[in-house]
């Protein structure tokens, strides 16, 4: 069955597998850009790209009215904006955890509560969220302080749409992804075993399984897709 669904994040390393994998069905799909990247999708009919500054709470409510104009109805959302920076609790100043925080938790939070209010008025819908690996373990955290902080943030929200949509057909999932082999990460750490990460395209197999029939009768879960790392 296809659906209407929104993607932020389209132009990263990961959004490019994501939208590519979800085109193939036929589904609508809504995406956001950054300022980059914003005509990778001009050969799929099907997707409907707009620039939009996420941390933004009205340009990020403007975006969701203008996709519900045109879609009517969605039936998920796929949260794929984040950034990444090092340093222990000793290194982190309120910049720094308030640089986190809206790249990783507000880019989210912006588009998911609107929505919330949709899903509830339209029969249900599923969120996806993309956590890390460090928000779960505090021995990784530690030297992630103010990443892990705000990727936390995430899991928790998951949790309280699952208590308040378990009644409306909403749920809320976690993809939670090891180190992600992309050229940005290989540049990063060039002596790394790539063959130990997670592909981008293997994360999208399991967004689009979490999407499919069977995939919608999951409640609650956090997905780990590590693979040897």
């Amino acid at each position: 069955m296809s659906k209407n669904i929104i993607i932020s994040g389209a132009s990263g390393g990961l959004g490019q597998d994501v939208v590519k994998k979800l085109s193939d069905p036929g589904n609508a799909l809504y995406v956001t850009f950054g300022k980059k990247n914003t005509n990778s999708f001009d050969a799929f009919s099907n997707v409907k790209g707009q620039v939009v500054d996420l941390t933004n709470s009205e340009e990020s409510l403007n975006f969701i009215n203008t996709t519900l104009e045109k879609a009517k109805t969605i039936q998920a959302g796929i949260f794929l904006v984040g950034a990444y920076a090092p340093g222990s609790l000793h290194d982190t100043d309120d910049a720094l955890l308030e640089k986190m925080f809206s790249l990783n938790f507000f880019t989210t939070f912006h588009l998911v509560k609107p929505l919330m209010e949709h899903f509830k008025a339209n029969g249900g819908g599923q969120f996806i969220f993309v956590g890390a690996r460090p928000a779960l373990e505090a021995e990784q955290g530690m030297g992630n302080f103010a990443y892990a902080l705000s990727k936390s943030l995430l899991f928790k929200m998951a949790e309280f749409i699952n208590a308040e949509g378990k009644s409306d057909n909403i749920t809320a999932t976690v993809i939670v992804p090891s180190t992600i082999d992309t050229p940005t990460n290989r540049a990063a750490m060039p002596d790394a075993d790539f063959t130990k990460w997670i592909s981008a395209a293997d994360i999208a197999e399991s967004i689009a399984f979490v999407l499919s029939e069977s995939g919608q009768k999951l409640r609650e879960p956090i997905l780990k897709i590590y693979n040897n790392a």
